[in-house]
């Protein structure tokens, strides 16, 4: 799993080192790197991976909490007594982190690392963390006052207020960095929902991890809470963010994600739209639009969860199938208006996804032959539609009549995919 760069001429996508597009998709849990006694008896990490890779996925966002209103196990500051010791390393926390990198890398996994948590300085209608923060004043040894005013939050320790703040977290971003680093299949993320005053302090992180990394590793921001604007995103030096949900847009990220115009590559996050949300149907139109779906994840038995959680596989599967790296989102072709479409000559590629089994797709400029694939999106069963000629304004009504992928080829492929009922994928005959 080589290091992944921003991809050249498709800015939408990550590249390998073998020049390859790379498509991210995957859950994530709030548990996967610190057991929270919110939630008592551990995170199984191990069994976590094999959920996601029965799934399909190919990505995790390794979570991190500074502090939360129930005890948190490990920490990155050892503890002298009741109070930490800033200047001094938990050991046990860096192990995990490594140790749970190392095995998600094993297991075919990125990683995008997180470093702070904006959930972790005031209360977003869950509690107060700050009375547990290693930088509350009253639970430290070192004399660090991350909340100067008395308000009762950390609010200021994720501005650049507090150069003592800033410079504990500078080191500990170098810890961080020292201790995976040197590990090809991480990504970087500055902090998980810090509000939106968080601004400057985030753009100040993501230039001092590039400066420790050497630019090694792909730097990630996500949408801030509250307060979030995407501009800030967009504008960023990162080179991925995650956007959350904004007033006053014509698509909302929910419902019709608008498409991918490259400015950045896009990791579409339902943890900053819902919280805990979305189906199937988002997990496609998302894809189908550029970007790059992953899914806040109670790991339930819910069902639209698990739906979403096999979309997930099935649309890194026909990633993989396409010459990605040639695809971009149209929103014309189909009726339907969710496609990626390759137009290089004599290799035109169509995938697009009918929410009603049903749409008309514009070919007037892609003439000749080209062959049929259905994808059941609802049982993951695949149907040959043989070969049409194209040419025109053509009909297509899936075999089924409801919801489908249609995929157009000028070659038709050695035998349509199926997905078996835990996620696992099989050739099947044409039907």
């Amino acid at each position: 799993m080589p290091p992944l760069r921003v991809h050249p001429v498709n800015p939408r996508y990550f590249q390998d080192a073998a020049g390859r597009a790379v498509y991210l998709t995957g859950c994530h849990h709030w548990d996967s790197l610190i057991d929270n006694g919110e939630r008592p008896g551990g995170f199984d990490f191990e069994r976590y991976l094999d959920r996601l890779e029965a799934w399909g996925h190919n990505f995790i966002r390794l979570w991190t909490h500074e502090a939360w209103t129930y005890d948190l196990q490990p920490r990155p500051y050892l503890r002298m007594g009741a109070r930490f010791d800033l200047t001094r390393f938990d050991p046990q926390f860096f192990e995990r982190l490594r140790q749970r990198v190392v095995r998600a890398g094993e297991r075919g996994f990125y990683v995008s690392v997180m470093l702070f948590n904006g959930w972790s300085i005031h209360d977003n209608g869950e509690g107060n963390p700050w009375d547990r923060h290693p930088f509350n004043r009253r639970n430290n040894v070192n004399d660090i006052d991350g909340d100067p005013d008395g308000r009762g939050d950390g609010a200021d320790v994720h501005t650049l207020r507090v150069p003592a703040v800033t410079r504990l977290q500078e080191v500990y971003a170098a810890k961080v960095v020292e201790t995976v680093g040197d590990l090809d299949h991480v990504l970087w993320e500055i902090s998980n929902e810090s509000p939106g005053a968080s601004r400057d302090w985030q753009y100040h992180l993501i230039h001092h991890l590039r400066s420790l990394d050497a630019g090694r590793h792909l730097v990630g921001m996500t949408a801030c809470f509250p307060g979030n604007r995407n501009e800030d995103l967009f504008r960023s030096p990162a080179d991925w963010i995650s956007p959350g949900n904004s007033r006053g847009l014509q698509r909302s990220w929910q419902r019709d994600p608008p498409p991918a115009d490259g400015a950045k590559v896009v990791l579409v996050d339902t943890d900053h739209l819902w919280g805990i949300g979305g189906g199937r149907d988002w997990v496609w139109k998302t894809f189908l639009r550029g970007h790059h779906p992953i899914y806040m994840d109670p790991l339930d038995d819910d069902p639209e969860r698990q739906e979403a959680r096999r979309a997930m596989g099935d649309t890194l599967r026909f990633a993989k199938r396409i010459d990605l790296a040639s695809c971009v989102p149209d929103t014309k072709i189909s009726s339907a208006g969710y496609a990626l479409v390759n137009r290089t000559p004599g290799a035109e590629e169509i995938l697009a996804y009918l929410p009603r089994g049903k749409a008309k797709v514009d070919l007037f400029d892609i003439e000749g032959t080209l062959h049929v694939e259905w994808f059941d999106a609802a049982n993951g069963m695949s149907s040959d539609g043989g070969p049409i000629a194209g040419k025109g304004k053509l009909r297509f009504i899936a075999p089924w009549n409801r919801e489908a992928v249609l995929l157009l080829t000028r070659s038709p492929s050695p035998a349509p995919l199926e997905r078996g009922p835990g996620g696992e994928v099989s050739r099947a005959t044409g039907r």
